[in-house]
């Protein structure tokens, strides 16, 4: 019989997989994206904060879930499980980092868009959805890449 994971033990081996992640990187590609959204916004006349603050979060998200599974072999032997585990099952791994990103974006969308606790909270979770889509993808295509993965 085959053991199954409880939801503490994916997010155990999600975490786990995330340790490894380019955090650095994920920082400046969020934050590049985040300053030319605004920039163009200012250019244009009407730049939205709210709008290039979630971009910069999702893609900050983006970058650390990919930069995490990319390189399996790479890493403690803990790590490496833990991204073996990422690639075999991208649509487990990907929720994790579409929740990061929807609890990331909840306050931006509460506090620049003045729409209120469920609006903020709707909208939040729809950018949370994309990103566990994105993600999903994204990893599933890098199991794809990686050698030995099955």
């Amino acid at each position: 019989m085959k053991e199954e994971l409880t939801r503490r033990d994916e997010m155990s081996l999600a975490g786990a997989a995330l340790r490894g992640a380019p955090w650095k990187t994920a920082a400046i590609t969020g934050g590049t994206a985040a300053a030319i959204s605004t920039g163009l916004g200012l250019i244009g006349g009407d730049p939205d904060l709210s709008w290039a603050l979630c971009l910069g979060i999702s893609l900050f998200t983006l970058v650390a879930a990919i930069g995490a599974v990319r390189k399996p072999a790479v890493g403690d032997r803990v790590t490496r499980q833990a991204r073996v585990w990422s690639l075999r099952h991208p649509w487990r791994f990907a929720l994790y980092p579409g929740i990061g990103a929807a609890v990331l974006m909840y306050p931006v969308q509460l506090v620049f868009d003045h729409e209120g606790v469920f609006g903020a909270a709707l909208d939040a979770l729809w950018s949370g959805a994309l990103v566990y889509l994105v993600a999903g993808v994204l990893t599933f295509i890098v199991r794809g890449r990686a050698a030995g993965v099955r």
